[in-house]
């Protein structure tokens, strides 16, 4: 599968939704409640995300990461929000697949040319994982 290039400043989000659902990111956007307001600068809590899911035909759930929940965020198609730090000050949604992190802004914060791809390591501390709860 391709990665998904975010199209918005705060818009990582609806490129994993876009990714696990193998839709584009314009009718990922779509499935969120405010989704052209809030992925320009307001990003989306996980609640939200799950929501967008939901709506396209997949069950999906979340939980804050602890060491209960932590073997969730190595699922395939989980997402993940890693923590806001001086590199991601809003924090940032990456999606598993196949050992390997589908990140919707690789290259940033480089704003010239944003460019989707895959990491083999998080680049910070997952917080919350979003994980499927049912097959389709």
């Amino acid at each position: 599968m391709r990665p998904v290039k975010q199209k918005d400043m705060s818009g990582c989000a609806v490129a994993c939704v876009a990714f696990v659902l193998g839709v584009s990111y314009s009718k990922a956007l779509k499935l969120f409640k405010n989704g052209q307001k809030y992925s320009k600068f307001r990003g989306f809590y996980c609640r939200e995300v799950v929501q967008a899911l939901i709506k396209g035909k997949v069950e999906y759930a979340y939980k804050h990461v602890s060491n209960k929940t932590k073997r969730l965020v190595n699922l395939d198609k989980s997402i993940v929000f890693i923590k806001r730090s001086s590199k991601y000050p809003q924090g940032h949604y990456l999606c598993r697949t196949r050992n390997k992190w589908m990140d919707s802004w690789i290259n940033f914060p480089d704003i010239s040319s944003v460019k989707a791809g895959f990491r083999t390591k998080l680049p910070g501390k997952p917080t919350y994982v979003i994980f499927r709860t049912k097959l389709k």
